[in-house]
């Protein structure tokens, strides 16, 4: 076995010391918010269930999804619907080449935020 020396190794950046970049904050949003969506996806196929079930389960469910708690989550989810899909449009950006250095890299991950956020508010007017 090889004698390894540890003392010459570099360290890893420090917890403390670490600044989260725009760029791997932005792509860790969009692994969260594309496990938010499937899990909201839920509700969508349980009111559906239900309104394909009885008049019963669907007035529950509905009532549930019209409350201002469904309200609030369905904002939610309409926000991680749109930041998702921007994410995803990102990566194909970058799949063809374009868009690729640091710093428009960070302003496409600071646009994507700010997209989601106009686009929630205007798919909430609209709807």
């Amino acid at each position: 076995m090889a004698d390894v020396n540890r003392g010459d190794r570099p360290l890893s950046p420090h917890i403390m010391i670490y600044r989260p970049q725009m760029t791997s904050i932005s792509s860790i949003m969009v692994r969260i918010t594309g496990l938010a969506v499937l899990t909201l996806s839920v509700l969508v196929v349980w009111w559906l269930i239900a309104a394909a079930t009885s008049e019963a389960a669907f007035t529950s469910i509905d009532g549930f999804l019209r409350s201002w708690f469904g309200d609030l989550i369905l904002l939610g989810a309409t926000w991680a619907l749109w930041y998702h899909t921007m994410g995803r449009l990102r990566h194909v950006i970058w799949d063809f080449g374009y868009c690729l250095d640091v710093e428009t890299s960070e302003r496409m991950g600071l646009g994507m935020f700010i997209g989601a956020t106009v686009l929630t508010i205007l798919t909430v007017l609209v709807l």
